[in-house]
């Protein structure tokens, strides 16, 4: 494993816990806490976005992610829907699947790094 595998698999270890943390709190519709757990996990996704395509995370930057050649579908009107309602059910569900797309875009981009190298 390299670094940036290793990197990935925290990100996904640290999201699993995530996960846990806002499973119960939708459950019992305290969404004032999830809020604040939602914040953790975008800032989880945007990282794994940015170390999937090479680039250095910076929180608050201005970077248009429509540049990342891997990167899901859609990413800027998801994620601008999950930030504008973090508290809603559905944008977490909205951000698990953005963390299973980009796990896949994750392996295409090693997959395509390698092959490129040969």
């Amino acid at each position: 494993m390299n670094n940036l595998d290793i990197t990935a698999a925290s990100l996904m270890a640290e999201w699993e816990s995530i996960q846990r943390q806002l499973e119960p709190l939708f459950r019992a519709r305290d969404f004032k806490s999830t809020n604040q757990w939602m914040e953790k996990g975008i800032n989880l996704f945007l990282q794994f976005l940015y170390l999937t395509n090479d680039e250095t995370f910076i929180p608050h930057n201005q970077i248009t992610l429509n540049q990342f050649p891997f990167k899901p579908v859609n990413l800027e009107e998801r994620l601008g829907f999950i930030k504008s309602r973090p508290g809603l059910y559905h944008s977490y569900r909205q951000l698990s699947e953005l963390m299973i797309e980009q796990e896949k875009q994750f392996v295409k981009g090693n997959i395509v790094k390698k092959s490129s190298r040969t």
